[in-house]
């Protein structure tokens, strides 16, 4: 029996194992019927090209997709090292819906894979799509907006949230391609292409060659919409437009960093209305903050082309009035201040940028513009810093611009009221690891400030004010306050208070490239060092893999159940607006 296993365990030991090659789209895509998607074979060898088969439900590939792909004998890396073989077919279109096995075979690699094409009706069942993302929003962020916005008595809040009401509700998956972990690249991306993909990555399946836009691309919504023809396309935002989520509505690239590049995908596309920060990548390289390194002069190419320009709040006032149809709103060179330094505190750059206009008014400038288009639109809304303030831990900063937030999710539902044609989506791309866990008491006369936090029943209720009835507090300091914790921070100080004197900045780098408390903090009245638990390589906190929760109302609504991907909730905004139906 002895020499039987030994024989056993020899011929397992040195019996080759099949090497595996790669194909894109992945296993198990969902594709839009009629959808441009780039098709590519990744082996892991070099192989002659007669020596590789490819077959779509049994049939030669070349016979199925119309044309054969180009083949590459070796794919290198930057250092010039042979990665293998490659079959690359760019613009394919699956006309038929159904579902497609491809399978590969090349000496001892093989693959398969199963696609599903899906069509929509010819029909659309919504007109207008408000499609509404606070950018990391999660549960406690609501949580606490509702608290710190409504107030609670008694264990009930004394008011709702407008997102609270929306009627259809579903947990999204926020997983990327390669990690259980997220970004808002990504996450957003399966929103925008109903395709997942890599960490970073826009619009593209993440292949293994360096150059970042070369990767096979698949359509993006805003894409799929000038492809159909009728509507308008709109894109909201209080970061950079460059910047991840607003980028995804019509980037292809497998590095969210190639900003400069991203400001010519905006303008291959020209959505009618584009409001948000970013202007540093707009301006030629000679303008002074420029971030660009050429002599495109996107400003004049986009007023070229028909764009009324808006720089601040009273100049997008004004440009609602023009009949040009395309409205390009430049608020700031980078990502635009919070609603709590713009509006209390005065902090950040609001100095530099003064006027700059707050989504409430981003998204009814957008809805008033792309409204007068009677085929109807489609308008991505982000709020960019629920997201930038949770990474640093600057908790009051995130929570009042998730009621900033909720103001826009209110100008959507007042504006779906009106017209019933129109669905709305409210949801995160990702969250973070935040929860509240009581409350902060000021007035304990405790000499360790930790103990001034209040569990259970010794939480008792915050005493947020808002005298003005605007729905946010009038201060965010007041004697009990919401006690708001992370689940991964670096090394930090805590100061149990929030951050008047400007946005919190936890880690700061040491000569060694380490990531270690700011010391700025440690002096302040009960600040204590809290050892951090991520790699010293991260100055935040870091994303969350906890679902999202997603809500909707309005045609097609209805889809939104259950567990769901991130790349099935394009699907549900692909069949509302009918985006399979054939070109007009």
């Amino acid at each position: 029996m002895r020499a039987l296993i030994t024989a056993l365990a020899a011929t397992t030991m040195f019996t080759p194992v099949a090497q595996a090659a790669t194909i894109m789209p992945l296993d198990r895509a969902t594709i839009l019927a009629a959808s441009p998607f780039d098709f590519k074979v990744e082996l892991d060898a070099v192989h002659p090209e007669t020596e590789i088969a490819v077959t779509v439900n049994g049939q030669p590939y070349a016979e199925v997709f119309g044309k054969p792909a180009d083949y590459v004998a070796e794919e290198k890396d930057e250092d010039g090292k042979v990665l293998g073989s490659a079959l690359i077919l760019r613009g394919l279109a699956l006309a038929q819906a159904g579902d497609y096995t491809v399978e590969v075979k090349a000496g001892d690699e093989s693959k398969t894979v199963t696609w599903t094409v899906y069509a929509t009706p010819e029909t659309a069942k919504a007109k207008n799509v408000i499609f509404m993302v606070a950018d990391g929003l999660s549960v406690a962020h609501r949580t606490a907006a509702r608290i710190m916005s409504k107030g609670m008595t008694e264990g009930k809040a004394d008011g709702r949230l407008a997102m609270d009401d929306l009627d259809h509700m579903a947990f999204i998956g926020t997983s990327s391609t390669h990690s259980i972990a997220t970004d808002s690249a990504n996450t957003m991306s399966a929103y925008m292409t109903g395709h997942k993909s890599r960490v970073n990555a826009l619009g593209v399946y993440a292949d293994r060659t360096a150059p970042s836009q070369d990767d096979p691309k698949v359509e993006t919504i805003a894409e799929a919409l000038r492809r159909t023809g009728g509507r308008s396309v709109g894109v909201v935002t209080t970061s950079e437009l460059q910047d991840a989520t607003p980028a995804a509505v019509v980037a292809h690239t497998r590095k969210r960093a190639d900003k400069a590049d991203i400001v010519g995908m905006f303008y291959q596309v020209q959505p009618e209305v584009m409001l948000g920060g970013g202007s540093a990548y707009f301006l030629k390289s000679d303008v002074p903050g420029s971030k660009r390194k050429d002599d495109q002069d996107y400003v004049q190419m986009f007023r070229d082309a028909g764009y009324a320009l808006a720089t601040d709040a009273a100049e997008l006032d004004a440009a609602r009035g023009t009949n040009s149809g395309k409205i390009l709103g430049l608020f700031h060179t980078g990502n635009m201040d919070t609603w709590l330094d713009r509006n209390q505190l005065k902090k950040g750059t609001v100095d530099k940028f003064p006027n700059q206009p707050g989504l409430v008014e981003m998204t009814e400038a957008a809805l008033d513009q792309l409204s007068r288009d009677e085929d109807g639109f489609f308008l991505m809304v982000e709020a960019a810093s629920v997201d930038k303030m949770s990474h640093p831990l600057d908790w009051d900063r995130a929570v009042v611009e998730t009621i900033e937030f909720d103001k826009a999710v209110a100008v959507a539902r007042d504006f779906a009221a009106q017209h019933p044609d129109t669905l709305v989506v409210v949801t995160g791309d990702h969250t973070h690891g935040v929860s509240i866990i009581g409350t902060i008491d000021d007035d304990k006369d405790v000499a360790d400030a930790r103990e001034k936090v209040g569990v259970y029943d010794d939480a008792g209720f915050p005493n947020y004010v808002d005298e003005n009835a605007d729905g946010f507090p009038d201060a965010i300091n007041p004697s009990r306050r919401l006690a708001i914790f992370s689940s991964n921070f670096p090394d930090y100080y805590e100061t149990w208070s929030p951050k008047l004197d400007g946005p919190f900045v936890p880690a700061i780098q040491n000569d060694k490239g380490e990531y270690v408390a700011n010391e700025a903090y440690k002096d302040l009245p009960g600040a204590v060092l809290r050892v951090g638990n991520l790699p010293r390589e991260n100055d935040t906190g870091v994303h969350a893999v906890d679902d999202i929760v997603l809500q909707a109302t309005g045609p097609g609504a209805e889809a939104f159940k259950g567990y769901m991907e991130q790349s099935d909730v394009y699907r549900v905004l692909a069949e509302a607006m009918a985006l399979g139906a054939p070109a007009q």
